[in-house]
């Protein structure tokens, strides 16, 4: 009972400040870890200390697989080498290099203990970043390497958390040993992940019902983290790559249905797991205080180590993004070198005659591969991150999730450990607030450029008007198919939603002004008063009690959809 009313205040609580913080314009997770300290404080507010096991082996898998499912395959492998660095090498050079420094600074710690909690403090939760970003409009491609980065860097950090906390057990023979674990738990995690993703993509194209579709949909993360971690491997890099699986063959196996209910859903799950986690850092701050043994190492001294670390790793950070920048600047040279091969090859294949099916097989691939190199490097272009983008990409830097439990799965009998999850939290705490709390001011300062949304509403005019020509190309095989039998009228409504779409497509993107009588805007008005008439009527119809309640409720949803379809505001992309 009593668990019950504070999950009830916890979600009032996130609701609340989420909807709070939106007007007050400040990113949601850093007003509730303000809020959390707050409330700890209060008279009758007991102490909280939530095991590490509920939220690794619980919170984490749903949170990243719904990050993971919304992710795109294509930015995510377009960005691979820069979310490979600062999500791989970048944390595990940042573990041993604050993992010395506190070695230093506590005598009775060993190394390979102080590299655990380097281990803890090192992978940055891009939550509130990304959160912040997509308000303020960070390009795409910056919002993608936070995304990816934020996704994988827990993996390595929890790998490596687990290879020290064994090593400064006598765990392990020799450092290699270490380095044979990390890369067996990658290997593992990822074959378990695929088969994961495939399998459960492969049952639930099957599946008719949205209840039992939904319902594997929330095991998934499950499946696939409990295998591997059963195998000593890294079930989060499983449901990582689980959820980009499912997320990339979503469109072409999944019920339009299926896809909206997955957004509902993890959308929904997400935001609660999150913030949920964010308000918990806050109200554990009282706790981890209290169990701190002055006589040891006091609160103070420990504020202040954490305060000393969080400066380190955003000087580590920063050190490593600047030769990152520069690396993706040469990268870019060197994908139009590569590109502008591609096309001297197939100018060659195209210029000669094809005397063999290899070399019909050849030019095919030629074609394919210069097609996708093209569209990467006009990416690039379009998307370069400078050296504003560098600094935006150092001070995003935030430490949240899994510093939060991590720091609280150390063993027993760790030296100074209270003040090491005192240090840890402090680190995450410190970081939410400042970084997150002056991450808009940059930004604005920096003049950081996001998505130009005209250009957005053209681009996606473009694509529905080619998505339409395939369309009604395919009509009129359909029509020479099948002869005579069809009925011209309903030829011909066929073929006028496929012109409507696209037409106000391109009224979004401005072609006519904004009051002109367009004929969608027209259509739309019309149905608007039909929508209208025929929802006074199913109300008359409703207090009579002339047909049953579920024949309605079908009939309410029909007109929902019609009238959110209709009400489309031109200002949006309509997708």
């Amino acid at each position: 009972m009593e668990l019950g009313v504070y999950a009830v205040v916890a979600v009032a609580i996130i609701v609340g400040v989420a909807a709070f913080s939106k007007k007050l314009g400040v990113a949601a997770p850093i007003v509730l870890v303000v809020a959390g300290v707050a409330l700890s404080y209060l008279p009758g507010v007991p102490e909280i200390e939530v095991p590490h096991e509920i939220i690794l082996d619980g919170l984490l898998p749903p949170i990243l697989y719904a990050a993971a499912i919304s992710v795109p395959i294509i930015d995510f492998r377009r960005n691979l080498a820069p979310i490979a660095s600062l999500s791989v090498v970048l944390v595990i050079v940042t573990a041993f290099a604050t993992g010395g420094l506190l070695y230093l600074l506590l005598p009775d710690l060993n190394f390979a203990a102080a590299v655990a909690l380097g281990a803890i403090i090192s992978p940055p939760d891009a939550v509130a970043a990304t959160s912040i970003g997509r308000r303020l409009g960070l390009p795409p491609r910056l919002l993608t390497v936070l995304e990816g980065e934020g996704l994988v860097n827990d993996a390595t950090a929890l790998v490596l958390l687990r290879s020290a906390v064994a090593a400064a057990a006598g765990g392990l023979a020799s450092p290699w040993a270490g380095v044979a674990d990390f890369f067996y738990a990658v290997a593992v995690a990822i074959v378990i992940g695929l088969v994961t993703g495939w399998v459960t993509v492969w049952v639930r194209s099957k599946l008719s019902d949205p209840v039992l579709d939904t319902a594997l949909s929330i095991a998934v993360p499950f499946i696939a983290f409990v295998p591997a971690e059963q195998l000593h491997a890294s079930g989060v890099l499983a449901v990582v790559v689980a959820g980009l699986y499912t997320g990339h063959a979503a469109p072409a196996k999944f019920s339009p249905q299926s896809r909206i209910s997955d957004r509902i859903n993890w959308r929904t799950i997400q935001f609660l797991l999150e913030n949920g986690v964010f308000l918990l850092i806050g109200l554990e701050i009282r706790t981890l205080i209290g169990d701190v043994d002055p006589t040891v190492l006091g609160v103070w001294d420990s504020i202040g180590i954490g305060l000393l670390a969080t400066v380190a790793l955003v000087v580590i950070r920063y050190l490593w993004i600047g030769p990152l920048v520069y690396a993706l600047g040469r990268r870019a040279r060197h994908a139009e070198k590569q590109t502008y091969r591609s096309l001297l090859a197939l100018y060659y294949f195209r210029s000669h005659p094809m005397k063999s099916r290899r070399q019909a097989l050849a030019r095919n691939r030629l074609e394919r591969d210069y097609t996708r190199r093209r569209a990467d490097l006009e990416t690039q272009r379009q998307e370069h991150i400078d050296w504003r983008g560098g600094v935006v990409l150092g001070w995003s830097g935030m430490r949240g999730v899994v510093t939060l439990a991590a720091a609280q799965s150390l063993p027993e009998e760790t030296p100074y450990r209270p003040q090491l999850i005192l240090i840890a939290f402090t680190v995450a705490v410190v970081s939410i607030l400042l970084q997150g709390g002056t991450l808009p001011w940059l930004i604005k300062l920096l003049g950081v450029q996001g998505i130009d949304a005209r250009e957005d509403r053209k681009d996606f005019a473009q694509l529905l008007e080619t998505l339409s020509g395939a369309g009604l190309d395919a009509l009129d095989e359909e029509i020479s198919a099948r002869g005579d039998s069809l009925d011209p009228e309903v030829v011909e409504r066929a073929r006028q939603a496929s012109f409507l779409n696209t037409e106000a497509a391109w009224e979004r993107a401005g072609r006519g002004g904004a009051d002109s009588e367009t004929p969608h805007r027209i259509y739309r008005e019309l149905r608007l008063t039909i929508v209208a008439a025929e929802r006074e009527k199913m109300l008359e119809l409703r207090a009579a009690g002339v047909y049953p309640s579920r024949i309605l409720a079908e009939a309410q949803v029909m007109l929902d959809q019609e009238e959110t379809r209709l009400q489309r505001r031109p200002g949006g992309a309509g997708h």
